[in-house]
């Protein structure tokens, strides 16, 4: 079975420059140890420095667990980093009318993009499964 590259380690390395954050560990669809990276520091960022050399291994299990399609996750993750209070990723997936209500209420106050650093890889892997 080939696996299909849905996520960069280019962009893990990037995001790990804000790793005592959690944001690689978001990329890479664990959304529990990257709130806990959130809430600690990057484990008082012993944990942070420690990912450096686990990124390698976080991309190869996000390319095995999500599928690649017409979404992408790199693009997509972009978006909701620096957009996403806009709702421009969900407009990137289709998303229209989610994507206006992120749009007029700062991505639903805060708390719908909060909600899509947990769950963005599941939701483009369920758009990526459609035909």
């Amino acid at each position: 079975m080939t696996t299909q590259n849905t996520h960069s380690k280019t962009i893990g390395y990037l995001l790990w420059i804000f790793g005592f954050l959690g944001s690689h560990r978001f990329y890479y669809g664990r959304p529990v140890t990257g709130t806990i990276w959130f809430f600690t520091l990057g484990l008082l960022f012993i944990g942070w420095i420690i990912d450096l050399f686990l990124i390698p291994g976080m991309a190869r299990d996000a390319d095995k667990r999500y599928r690649a399609g017409s979404i992408d996750y790199t693009v997509s993750w972009i978006l909701l980093t620096f957009l996403g209070v806009f709702g421009i990723h969900r407009f990137y997936m289709g998303k229209w009318v989610t994507g206006l209500i992120y749009l007029f209420t700062g991505g639903l106050f805060l708390v719908g993009y909060l909600y899509d650093y947990w769950t963005l890889n599941d939701q483009i892997d369920e758009l990526n499964c459609r035909p």
